[in-house]
């Protein structure tokens, strides 16, 4: 069991969340999804090429493997035209409809209506499944542990509220995280100070429930988040310029490479 916790996040925990000593407690801790707790599974040229065949729009063999830089081309464009999944101005679904057609038509799919309708469903449900998501081994032994010190775990994430209302459930992870704040619901991304702020007030309820804090817990203050994150720049630098603690996950590491500084851990 300990061997799963740390390989999520280092010495960070052991380091931090003692107050003895007059050391920083650890009263929250908010996770990245996809890279952090979840892993994406296949690769998207299959998934979205099988959805396209399925439906019965043939793709060539290059364009089918043209699909990875159609993808991120697609989400740039659409991201840039529509930030923040479209925040407050189309569901997320829309979003992602604008995105996935637009990256099958970069790839040279000759789609009418009513098949960019059917490969779209087919992507989307595709995409709420077993088949592109699992929990990395460590993650529910993490939250478990975190749990059964009475720290408050939940999700920050660049994404859309999709991963709370479905896939996180799915993947057994919910239970344990007592709040999600999403970059399209605040209407920033990481690294930006807004999505961090609401992290703490999303949190904060949720101390007095907890035995080890009570009724009379103190005001949530940042430099008792602890933020787990595989993006060095988004997640581990961005919890750090807001104050908050952060941790960069071993498996994001370069192989055979340790960080050389505690400034990696805690």
């Amino acid at each position: 069991m300990a061997s799963r916790v740390t390989r999520l996040v280092q010495p960070a925990i052991t380091a931090s969340a003692a107050s003895a000593g007059g050391r920083r407690r650890i009263r929250a801790i908010s996770m990245d999804v996809t890279g952090t707790m979840v892993q994406f599974n296949g690769k998207i040229e299959d998934h979205y090429g099988q959805a396209a065949k399925w439906c019965g729009v043939a793709l060539s063999s290059s364009e089918v493997e043209s699909i990875p830089s159609s993808f991120d081309q697609a989400y740039k464009e659409t991201s840039s035209k529509f930030p923040c999944f479209g925040n407050s101005s189309m569901s997320a679904k829309q979003w992602w409809r604008e995105c996935v057609i637009r990256c099958l038509e970069l790839s040279g799919a000759r789609m009418t209506r009513d098949q960019e309708e059917r490969v779209f469903q087919r992507v989307y449900s595709i995409f709420g499944s077993h088949a592109t998501y699992s929990a990395f081994p460590d993650a529910r032994p993490f939250l478990n542990w975190a749990h059964r010190r009475g720290i408050i775990c939940g999700v920050v994430s660049n994404a859309d509220e999709r991963y709370g209302d479905s896939i996180l459930p799915m993947l057994g992870l919910s239970d344990r995280l007592s709040f999600m704040v999403f970059s399209k619901e605040v209407g920033e991304e990481k690294p930006q100070k807004k999505i961090f702020e609401a992290a703490v007030h999303a949190a904060e309820p949720w101390l007095v429930k907890e035995k080890r804090w009570g009724k009379k817990a103190a005001p949530l203050i940042p430099s008792e988040v602890l933020h787990i994150g595989n993006d060095f720049d988004k997640d581990f630098l961005g919890a750090r310029k807001w104050n908050w603690l952060s941790s960069w996950p071993a498996r994001c590491w370069p192989t055979n490479q340790m960080p050389l500084t505690k400034e990696f851990y805690v």
